[in-house]
C-alpha cells in the first residue's frame, strides 16, 4: 500500500491511503489520524488500511479524492529518530580520492552513520530554505526506511523484518559548512539542516522483486534545473544493506517504530549513470582535471527526485523543490 500525509492545522498532518497509481487518495481518519499510529499498533491497524487501499484501488471508495503532492508533508513529518548511513562505499571512495586521501579499512566492514534532526523534516514540494548561498547548498538523492521496534542486538536479518514502508530522501547538505564541523569531531550539525521525503511512503510488497535483501533496485532519477543528472542504480552497488544498517544501530540501543533510516548519496562506479549529489561531481572533475568546476546550487534553482518502476510509473511520487533565501 502507499500513504502519505496531508497538511492541515497540525503539525502532524492526517494520514492518507493513496492509489497505486497515485492519482487519488482517501482520507484514513476512520482507521488513524497519524501515521504514527499506525507504526505503533502495525499489525492491527496496516490490515484495515490495506483493505481501504483495495478498494480505493479498484475506484469503490466512496470519499476519494485527486491526490495532490503539493499539499503532502513528508510521509512521517517528524521523527523519533532519523539516521543516515553512507551504504554506498563509491560515493566515500571518490570524496576522499579527490582529496587524497584513503578510505580506512574499517569503512568496507562497519557502515558510516550521523544522527540527523528529525524535528522539522520538509515535504516534498516545500521550499529549501537556505540562510546563505555560501554555505555551498546540496541536493543528495537517497533511498530511506521507516521502521518498526527493532530490538537491542538484532542481526541484520533481524532487522530488515522490521522495516514498514520504503521511501526516498533529498538530504540537504550544506558543504561549505561540513570541514570545519568534521574537525571538531563530533560529526554534522549545522550542516545538515531539514531533510525532505518524497510524497508517498510504500509497503515493500508494492515494488516486487525490486526490494530484494533490503536493497531497493530502482533507478533514482535526480533533476537539477529541467536537467536530467543522475540515472543511478540504487541497488547492486549499495555495499551495506537496510538490515546492516538498522543493526549498526541497534548495536548499542533499541529501535522503536517510527525511526527512519537513510542510505546516503547513491552512487555508481559507472560514471555515465551521473550522480545523485554535487559534491561527487565536483569529486569526479577534481580527479579527472585536478579541480571543480560545478558550483553547488544558487537561489531559484530546482531539484527532482524520482524513482519508477518496471511499468514507468512514478512508485513514490516527486519530490520536486526549489532553493531560496530565510527573509
Amino acid at each position: 500500500m502507499k500513504l502519505a500525509t496531508y497538511k492541515d492545522s497540525s503539525r502532524d498532518g492526517q494520514l492518507v491511503v493513496v492509489s497505486r497509481d497515485l492519482s487519488t487518495a482517501h482520507y484514513a481518519t476512520g482507521i488513524a489520524g497519524k501515521l504514527q499510529q499506525v507504526l505503533d499498533d502495525w499489525n492491527f491497524m496496516s490490515p484495515q488500511l490495506q483493505d481501504l487501499y483495495e478498494t480505493l484501488n479498484n475506484g469503490k471508495a466512496r470519499h476519494a479524492f485527486p491526490f495532490e503532492p503539493s499539499r503532502c508533508m513528508a510521509p512521517l513529518p517528524r521523527a523519533y529518530q532519523w539516521a543516515d548511513g553512507s551504504a554506498y562505499i563509491n560515493h566515500v571512495e571518490l570524496v576522499r580520492k579527490a582529496r587524497n586521501a584513503e578510505v580506512p579499512e574499517s569503512f568496507y566492514s562497519d557502515p558510516l552513520m550521523y544522527q540527523g534532526g528529525s524535528d522539522d523534516f520538509i515535504g516534498p514540494c516545500d521550499d529549501v530554505v537556505v540562510a546563505s548561498e555560501d554555505f555551498g547548498i546540496d541536493f543528495e538523492a537517497e533511498v530511506a526506511v521507516i521502521t518498526g521496534d527493532v530490538p537491542m542486538g538484532a542481526t541484520p536479518a533481524q532487522a530488515l523484518e522490521g522495516v514498514r514502508l520504503l521511501m526516498l530522501a533529498n538530504d540537504v547538505s550544506l558543504r561549505n559548512l561540513i570541514p570545519n564541523e568534521l574537525a571538531k569531531g563530533f560529526g554534522f550539525f549545522q550542516s545538515k539542516p531539514a531533510t525532505a521525503f518524497s510524497p508517498v511512503a510504500v509497503t515493500p510488497d508494492e515494488v516486487g522483486d525490486a526490494w530484494d535483501k533490503g536493497r531497493l533496485h530502482l533507478t533514482l532519477q535526480s533533476t537539477w534545473n529541467g536537467r536530467k543528472v543522475g540515472m543511478c542504480e540504487a541497488g547492486p552497488e549499495m555495499t551495506f544493506h537496510f538490515g546492516q544498517l538498522i543493526a549498526h544501530i541497534c548495536k548499542t540501543r533499541n529501535v522503536r517504530a517510527g525511526s527512519i533510516v537513510g542510505s546516503g548519496t547513491v552512487s555508481n562506479k559507472d560514471w555515465s549513470h551521473g550522480y545523485s549529489c554535487i559534491a561527487e561531481k565536483r569529486a569526479i572533475e577534481t580527479i579527472e582535471d585536478g579541480k571543480p568546476k560545478t558550483e553547488f546550487m544558487k537561489y531559484g534553482d530546482t531539484i527532482r527526485i524520482e524513482a519508477k518502476g518496471k511499468d514507468g510509473q512514478s512508485v513514490f511520487g516527486a519530490i520536486d523543490q526549489k532553493i531560496v533565501e530565510n527573509v
